[in-house]
């Protein structure tokens, strides 16, 4: 009689648990929106959650030391006039948060270190661009300030946060609702899914679509696809009979599946969250009380089922902490936020060790903070692989770094003032205009610092009142 072999792989033991109930964030009124986005995003600083908002639309900002109960009166983030569908951190700035609304508009918020005494209702930017619902945003992984946003127009825009330009418009691709947009390891290509039922894989510089799948799951139900660290394309979809199906397909060869895994009987769209450090797809459905993952690898069967974490609460959507989030001290290899009515509870994925040090093998090097090109730089033609940083010595978020936006005269046709990037110091030297602008800058900053001390000044007082009051 034959053994069998059981696969080597130090991803097969990995277990999920959920955090002790001091932990979780309660009394959150999560938004009971129907959108199948994940209502979540996390960062190593904050949390944000799509909430219910009367009158318009809103969502919460936390910091992650925050647990336990949400005062009913803590500020929202408020501005869009319509329910807010999705929201997404910058990779590279973690007081930056893009959101997109039913209202057809993307707003871009500076999210401050402390927390603020009322709602933050302007934000740093508004991008108007779209003529329907807004309900995918994406930023761009390499390149700063390169936002992706997708609405119910079946276009795709590609804007510069930092000057509120239009970059690209894919506006003649889709047909039909976009279901879903991923960029791949060095945001030089995109794969897309769509209410036509095909998968496409787009050169958004070149505005080409490069490769095409009609039907990668026979189903009607809305499919997922996410870039995998090999460049292969890992999907969620239906089949016919509306049981819930994987695959992973390349996109050298579209005709033939590298893998297709029947699933379950369920409604809810499986969400894939991609780490591509150890190469888990962790599979979320809306609705469902479980996280299935799986490892995908060069040997057949190229997705590995790994194990489910289960629960008895179904999840209203879900948050995916970045890798420089986790604490390597215990292991983690990751960390949802599972949205439930009323609260978020962080779900942690372990790998089991005896050792206390940290674990190379667990832990390459993973992208920082750091972009790796300017805007004009990608949309020129370059590419740049993610800036990655070690997890050795942990991460410490830095501080607060603002977003400036410079508005482009549109009127203006001469090239911006100032030297390029590419130019040294000595090559331009500082115009007299430029230098009568900082010293203006540098008065009315130190004009402001002044009257925030003043500020503080009169509150301290009313404090000492009110303590010499109560005595």
């Amino acid at each position: 009689m034959s053994r069998r072999v059981v696969r080597q792989s130090k991803f097969r033991h990995v277990f999920g648990q959920a955090a002790k109930a001091d932990q979780s964030y309660e009394d959150i009124r999560v938004s009971k929106v129907t959108w199948d986005s994940s209502f979540c995003a996390v960062n190593p600083k904050f949390l944000a959650i799509i909430v219910e908002a009367g009158g318009g639309g809103a969502f919460i900002v936390l910091p992650l030391a925050k647990t336990g109960r949400v005062d009913k009166n803590y500020p929202l983030v408020t501005g869009h006039t319509a329910p807010v569908l999705d929201i997404d951190w910058c990779p590279h700035n973690d007081n930056v948060i893009a959101s997109a609304s039913d209202d057809t508009t993307v707003m871009v918020w500076q999210i401050p270190d402390y927390t603020p005494m009322r709602n933050i209702t302007e934000p740093i930017i508004t991008l108007e661009g779209h003529s329907k619902r807004v309900g995918i945003l994406c930023w761009h992984p390499t390149a700063r300030n390169v936002l992706l946003s997708a609405g119910g127009d079946n276009v795709i825009i590609i804007w510069n946060v930092g000057t509120g330009e239009v970059l690209l418009s894919l506006d003649d691709m889709h047909p039909d609702v976009i279901h879903s947009v991923c960029w791949n390891s060095n945001g030089s290509l995109l794969a897309t899914t769509c209410k036509d039922k095909t998968l496409r894989i787009i050169d958004p510089r070149k505005g080409q679509v490069v490769a095409e799948r009609f039907a990668a799951h026979e189903g009607m139900r809305p499919m997922r696809a996410v870039f995998t660290r090999q460049g292969h394309i890992f999907t969620t979809g239906f089949t016919r009979m509306s049981q819930r199906e994987l695959g992973l397909w390349d996109p050298n060869n579209f005709e033939e599946p590298v893998a297709l895994q029947e699933m379950d009987t369920s409604n809810g769209v499986l969400l894939p969250f991609y780490d591509p450090d150890s190469s888990i797809v962790y599979l979320c459905g809306k609705g469902d009380s479980s996280i299935r993952y799986f490892e995908i690898t060069d040997e057949p069967p190229f997705v590995h089922y790994l194990n489910t974490f289960s629960s008895k609460e179904p999840q209203r959507g879900m948050g995916f902490m970045p890798k420089r989030g986790l604490e390597v001290n215990k292991c983690e290899i990751a960390r949802f936020y599972k949205l439930h009515e009323r609260k978020c509870e962080p779900i942690i994925m372990t790998v089991p060790r005896k050792s206390d040090l940290f674990q190379d093998d667990l832990y390459p090097d993973t992208p920082g903070p750091e972009p790796a090109l300017e805007a004009d730089e990608w949309l020129s033609g370059q590419d740049a692989e993610p800036v990655l940083i070690s997890l050795r010595d942990g991460y410490i978020p830095p501080k607060h770094r603002e977003l400036r936006v410079t508005k482009r005269n549109i009127l203006d046709v001469r090239p911006p003032s100032g030297p390029r990037r590419s130019q040294s110091a000595s090559d331009a030297p500082l115009s007299q205009h430029t230098l009568e602008t900082l010293l203006e800058e540098i008065k009315a900053l130190r004009e402001q610092v002044q009257a925030q001390e003043q500020r503080i000044t009169a509150l301290e007082n009313m404090l000492c009142e009110l303590v010499d009051g109560t005595d």
